[in-house]
């Protein structure tokens, strides 16, 4: 007779839930067979994929909903958080509401799922994180991107710090004040509370514990990162910057380095640490060639979500965007072959900002300077191309402070101070890649080639662009070296890679102006020295 899954005792505590039936932190064995029976939304069913994983679909939202995120303004915390269009508050209230509502409907399930799991690989700092959910899908997701706690240590775990009630399925009630719409994330610092209603997309979760500790770090003086880092054979730690489609997840994924993890850290006295116990990677156009760690972790245990596959052989087609450009998989982070377990660090040597210029005019790799990795860090600098979203036919610049400004919870500055000081305290390195566009922009320039990407940022790496010439952008004031190792030198300067040179200085000037009038926003918190460091352009902004 096989073993029956562990439920939740009755000396375990799980505030507002009554359901008879919840599963306490089920295998994904067990969760696979629930989703099998039991996922029908949407229109679509779990099935598992001919490489052994298990594909979901998260319904009408296949991405997060930033614009539905809510903070409640309450008396703790309210002169911390930066309110504006990404820390729109809600009242106490409101938020009562919005939990009524998301702990009824989670009690009128047949069954329930509790994630009890951890937040942060070092010990002093980690938070206990309890999710309650529906969906087995939601579930093992969950299980992947936490900490798993040991069984030793799941008897003492005790009351969580924090619980998400994710009722994705139930559509908020946007009569509510403070809710827009019918998809509502709204979180309760003072209570220690996240709800979810209206969307099914896992994410979600995930992003709303990452903007918990986007708080809760900085409040210590700790910083918050949304990186990925990997160590080196001699110990070297470096962090990498970059919105998604950058590559940040790609060239983290080295097999000749260690990985910490692909998304979210912490940099504390004691170096850097992994915040998550898995990864959450993008799967679109994914090959083993291009992406061989990645592609090979996909197997029995991770989630593939909204991919398409065949419907005889489950081969999935990784090349298929017709349900969405944002697909995903989730994995536990030990299905890197190179991971380093416990997944902390030390302090990082090498810093490197990682955009995808599509405007074709930033140098393939530039070091910063102090002041340099300040504003790129507040710019948070990427490029959507042409062809990605209905009506865009030009690249189109994308600004994204501390490159993750939607779960910022603190003025972008207080980030941006923290890596000054700690940059300055370590003697770490800064370097801007561009991983987009090269000879012209989208639609008339080429990619740079990963392999030379690559190439460029181990070189950094192992300090083989230390004593080499650099050259300095005219407009951004970049310095970038002549020469690199198993990179064509003409491929470094940008400039002369474009036939048409008026076109270059054109388009460059365009940019630079894209950056001169984002930072306008923060000019009034921003010392002199940054401003002093922006690309020339005919806008002007003053100091505050």
């Amino acid at each position: 007779m096989k073993p029956k899954p562990k439920l939740f005792t009755k000396q375990m505590e799980c505030d507002r839930i009554f359901n008879n039936t919840l599963y306490h932190n089920p295998s994904p064995a067990f969760l696979y067979e629930m989703a099998m029976k039991h996922e029908h939304y949407s229109g679509s069913e779990c099935v598992i994929a001919s490489n052994g994983a298990l594909i979901a679909y998260s319904g009408e939202k296949t991405g997060r909903s930033p614009k539905d995120k809510r903070i409640v303004h309450e008396e703790t915390t309210q002169a911390d958080i930066n309110w504006g269009d990404i820390n729109i508050p809600m009242s106490e209230a409101a938020f009562q509401r919005n939990l009524d509502m998301a702990t009824g409907f989670l009690n009128g399930q047949n069954y329930l799922f509790v994630v009890d799991g951890y937040a942060g690989w070092d010990t002093d700092e980690r938070i206990k994180v309890r999710i309650v959910c529906a969906r087995p899908y939601h579930a093992l997701f969950m299980t992947n991107m936490l900490i798993r706690p040991t069984d030793k240590e799941l008897e003492t775990y005790g009351k969580p710090d924090w619980v998400i009630y994710n009722a994705g399925q139930c559509p908020a009630d946007p009569t509510i004040e403070g809710v827009d719409s019918t998809a509502c994330v709204s979180f309760n610092f003072k209570t220690r509370q996240t709800t979810i209603l209206g969307t099914e997309y896992a994410g979600e979760m995930k992003k709303g514990v990452f903007t918990v500790l986007n708080y809760q770090l900085p409040k210590k003086e700790m910083m918050s990162m949304h990186c990925s880092a990997n160590v080196g054979q001699k110990g070297d730690t470096a962090i990498f910057f970059g919105l998604s489609g950058t590559g940040k997840t790609t060239l983290s994924a080295d097999p000749n380095r260690a990985l910490i993890g692909d998304d979210e850290h912490g940099w504390n006295d004691n170096g850097v640490f992994n915040i998550e116990g898995g990864c959450y990677a993008k799967t679109i156009n994914l090959s083993r060639e291009q992406e061989p760690e990645i592609y090979d972790a996909i197997r029995f245990g991770s989630v593939l979500e909204n991919v398409v596959y065949d419907p005889e052989t489950h081969i999935v087609d990784y090349d298929d965007t017709s349900i969405t450009e944002n697909t995903r998989v989730s994995y536990p982070i030990e299905f890197i072959p190179n991971t380093k377990k416990p997944c902390v660090a030390g302090h990082p040597e090498n810093i490197i900002f990682l955009t995808c210029d599509a405007y074709g005019v930033l140098p393939p790799i530039s070091q910063l300077s102090p002041e340099q990795a300040m504003y790129h860090f507040i710019s948070g600098y990427t490029a959507k191309v042409a062809g990605t979203e209905m009506g865009v036919d030009e690249p189109q610049a994308t600004f994204s402070a501390c490159f993750g400004e939607a779960f910022m919870v603190w003025h972008p500055m207080k980030y941006a101070e923290l890596l000054r000081d700690k940059m300055a305290k370590h003697n770490a390195k800064a370097w801007l890649v561009n991983t987009g566009w090269i000879g012209g922009a989208y639609g008339t320039g080429n990619r740079i080639k990963l392999k030379y990407t690559r190439a460029m940022i181990n070189a950094a790496l192992e300090g083989n662009l230390t004593d080499v010439a650099y050259d300095t952008d005219s407009v951004f004031g970049l310095r970038y070296p002549q020469t690199c190792p198993s990179v064509p030198d003409e491929l470094l300067n940008p400039r002369e890679q474009w036939a048409d040179k008026n076109a270059y200085d054109k388009t460059a000037a365009r940019l630079a102006d894209l950056f001169v009038g984002n930072f306008k926003q923060y000019a009034d918190k921003a010392p002199i020295a940054l401003l002093d460091v922006q690309p020339k352009s005919g806008l002007v902004v003053a100091a505050g």
